[in-house]
């Protein structure tokens, strides 16, 4: 099993366009569930403490390395990252490692 963990800073928008994006980025990548191969658990958190320095966080499991080399390029998660994420993130962080 792999740990797919990323957290991501958006760019500058007013509170009720970072709630908007945040919402729509939780919805577009937990639906991701049981749609790509490989891909066991999705959970987006996205309200973290006043001490964080980052917006929101995925943390997500899959079934192996070559599962998430896989997710990455799957058109459904391709479509979710392009729409959802991309455009609103200004920084994004990202550690992978097996459990």
């Amino acid at each position: 099993m792999v740990k797919h963990i990323i957290l991501w800073t958006l760019k500058e928008m007013s509170d009720a366009e970072k709630k908007e994006v945040k919402a729509g980025i939780k919805a577009g990548l937990e639906g991701l569930v049981g749609k790509v191969p490989g891909l066991v658990e999705v959970k987006v958190v996205t309200e973290g403490l006043t001490s964080s320095n980052a917006d929101l966080m995925l943390d997500s499991t899959l079934e192996s390395e070559a599962a998430l080399k896989a997710y990455a390029t799957h058109p459904e998660h391709v479509a979710v990252a392009d729409s959802k994420v991309r455009p609103f993130t200004a920084v994004r962080s990202c550690l992978d490692f097996e459990i």
